[in-house]
């Protein structure tokens, strides 16, 4: 089933992606009532990390920021594996975004704009949301970025 937020992805090139499968034990995504959390997504691609290191060292901003994009996609796809419709989302709540930080690098918050922006992009004010940005020392399999997004849905 695709919707208008599938259509909006669309106009932007993008495709919704498999669901990430759990690198441990968690499951990406759990509803309870009318939220859904997703667990941390990290910028995977056809199974595998396109880049891996630290932001402002081995990896550089802009291609972090493109990462969190790549993170926000993942978590729509977690959302949908538990919703089936992204239709039904009435708004992102909660953005956390964490960044594999070199020590001197203070960036943080423009690299999770690329999961903030594309959100925007695809939800419009629904996408509008509280956020955290976080620097820290090293993330799951070396990735640079990881993301996690809270939403409400409509009502059933």
């Amino acid at each position: 089933m695709s919707g208008a937020v599938e259509a909006a992805l669309a106009e932007l090139g993008l495709t919704l992606p498999k669901v990430v499968p759990p690198l441990a034990a968690y499951q990406p995504a759990v509803r309870s009532g009318a939220y859904v959390y997703t667990s941390g997504q990290v910028p995977m691609v056809d199974g595998k990390l396109p880049v891996t290191g630290k932001v402002g060292a081995e990896v550089t901003a802009e291609e972090g920021k493109e990462l969190a994009r790549v993170c926000a996609l993942n978590a729509l796809a977690a959302v949908k594996s538990v919703v089936g419709d992204l239709d039904r989302i009435a708004r992102v709540v909660k953005v956390t975004g964490f960044v594999a930080s070199a020590a001197d690098f203070t960036g943080q918050p423009g690299v999770i704009n690329g999961a903030s922006e594309l959100l925007g992009q695809v939800l419009g004010d629904k996408g509008l949301h509280a956020r955290s940005a976080v620097g820290v020392a090293v993330l799951p399999l070396d990735a640079p970025v990881e993301v996690e997004i809270q939403v409400e849905l409509t009502d059933d």
